[in-house]
């Protein structure tokens, strides 16, 4: 073999070795990013936990009106029946070990999905999941309104909110 090529070889072989390592970095950034964002909305969830019964009436709702979503229930998956009562900040949903919501689900991203609440009404975004988010068997691709009994899907975990 020629010494030429066997040089482009090794250059072409340690160009494509940095083009992986910088993306790992880049990624391992964007994650690290991520996490300080919802570090930061961590110590607003904490604040706001006092007040998390107060804020939605219970989960009740008047006469007439749509029900108002006052927990969250796991209700399939290796975490069924855990409930988190809802309040006004966000509901981080993932592996990550700071989610509000933590799952032990193979199929679920880091930072899977965010539950935020607009007034009276829920809204369902997927943050870039590998695996997508589902709510009642549709891919969400935008913030979504859920309303109380529908599934939302995240790998083989099944969530639901309830009044």
């Amino acid at each position: 073999m020629p010494a030429i090529v066997l040089q482009l070889t090794r250059v072409g072989f340690l160009i494509l070795l940095w083009l992986f390592v910088l993306a790992a970095i880049r990624v391992i950034r964007a994650d690290l990013r991520a996490g300080a964002a919802a570090a930061g909305s961590g110590s607003e969830r904490r604040a706001d936990r006092g007040r998390r019964q107060s804020s939605n009436g219970g989960g009740t709702a008047t006469a007439g009106a749509r029900p108002v979503p006052g927990i969250l229930v796991v209700t399939a998956g290796s975490m069924a029946g855990t409930r988190l009562r809802l309040g006004p900040g966000p509901i981080l949903i993932g592996r990550a070990e700071d989610s509000t919501l933590v799952l032990d689900d193979d199929y679920a991203s880091t930072r899977h999905a965010r539950l935020v609440q607009h007034g009276q009404q829920y809204f369902l975004e997927d943050l870039g999941s590998t695996n997508g988010t589902y709510l009642d068997r549709a891919r969400i691709t935008a913030p979504t309104p859920v309303t109380v009994g529908v599934p939302i899907r995240i790998g083989r975990t099944v969530i639901e909110l309830r009044p």
